[in-house]
């Protein structure tokens, strides 16, 4: 028998009209989808509103609410479509029992629904607030001396990379002494940078190693939610603002004015130096925008303390234990050890090619949040 468009109409015909999903006891995936779909079909009407298209706060809130809904919406339509071909092989089955296809068909709706549901779940599970907002990233060497300095520096040329794949804007801040901080604009930019935040082990021979040898060096990474002016509010009576002269490599005047700025928050004894721009008006902003971004990590650590979101938990002491992933240079592999992924395709993640990495880690994410969820 063949399974083509005019059995898929005969189905709809028995089902009293095209298209349409026979009654069935309401179920909780069902209200989901439902609500789903009326909440998808509010935000288009929305945005198709001219007095919403005019308001540019409301237009903006409304359209990222549309991109953030739009993939559980796309599984929602997918839900009703398989519901309907398993109710419709079923009612065809009672009619003509020894099909075959019929039976491969109902079988496979199955086991699509039951798919489905899990990732409509997952794809509503609420978000992290900060997901879509700009971050700062500070790469630190960690242990293994100078091939520790060099790794920083080739995980800031892969992150900045894939912020560049990704569409996303990168900002230099403090590039210096083996040590990196810069800024990633782009919606969605914390959602997709906060997974690289830890210790990143690389296993290899460095370049100084005469013997062959392979060494294991460490460096850290720690990626901040930057925060606005709202958010963080800053006194300046607590700020101590030193300016003193930029220099280079050996000491080297790099200008002849006072151009870099050091800032130190007293009350909690945070430092930030700034000494990359000519003027120091804009040294002392780059210092205040990773200060604040800082007080407010910190704030979130004190918050949440239980889902480990302090910046310190995400670089520790950069301890070669203390590790969310070893690229290993010999074997040409990188293992994520919070999710047990290994991926044979070192010279492609240095290249930026993080995607496989990042999906994997935000499907966690969500399953451990959908779990905390029913726990609760």
């Amino acid at each position: 028998m063949s399974w083509g468009l005019d059995r898929r109409r005969g189905i709809a015909a028995a089902l009293g009209r095209e298209g349409t999903r026979p009654t069935l006891a309401p179920t909780m995936i069902d209200a989901l989808i439902s609500q789903i779909e009326a909440r998808f079909a509010e935000l288009q009407a929305e945005l198709s509103d001219p007095e919403v298209i005019g308001n540019r706060e409301r237009f903006t809130a409304a359209s990222r609410a549309y991109s953030e809904l739009e993939p559980a919406a796309r599984l929602a339509a997918e839900y009703r479509h398989a519901v309907d071909d398993m109710e419709g092989a079923r009612e065809l089955l009672a009619e003509d029992g020894n099909d075959p296809e019929l039976r491969a068909l109902l079988e496979s709706s199955r086991e699509r629904i039951d798919s489905l549901e899990e990732e409509i779940r997952l794809a509503m599970v609420e978000r992290d607030p900060n997901d879509s907002k700009n971050v700062i990233v500070e790469i630190r060497p960690g242990t293994g001396g100078e091939e520790a300095g060099l790794w920083a520096g080739d995980l800031y040329r892969m992150l900045t990379r894939y912020a560049e794949r990704r569409g996303f804007s990168v900002e230099p801040l403090s590039i210096g002494d083996g040590s990196y901080t810069f800024g990633v604009k782009g919606d969605g930019a914390y959602s997709v940078f906060k997974f690289e935040g830890g210790t990143h082990r690389v296993q290899r021979v460095p370049e100084t190693e005469s013997q062959g040898r392979i060494h294991t060096s460490t460096a850290t990474v720690a990626v901040l939610p930057e925060a606005e002016d709202v958010e963080v509010q800053i006194d300046p009576a607590d700020l101590q603002i030193d300016v003193y002269r930029s220099s280079g490599p050996g000491g080297q005047s790099v200008n002849t004015t006072d151009s870099a700025v050091r800032v130190t928050h007293k009350p909690s004894g945070i430092v930030v130096s700034m000494q990359d721009e000519k003027s120091q008006l804009q040294n002392r902003e780059r210092a205040l925008r990773v200060l604040r971004a800082r007080l407010y990590d910190r704030a979130l650590a004190e918050q949440q303390a239980e889902v480990a979101a302090s910046r310190q938990a995400q670089v520790g002491t950069g301890e070669r234990a203390e590790k969310i992933r070893t690229y290993n240079f010999p074997e040409k592999r990188v293992k994520d050890h919070r999710i047990n992924l290994l991926l044979h395709n070192l010279d492609g993640v240095l290249l930026g090619e993080l995607d496989e990495l990042t999906a994997a880690l935000q499907d966690d994410e969500k399953r451990r949040r959908l779990q905390d969820r029913a726990g609760g």
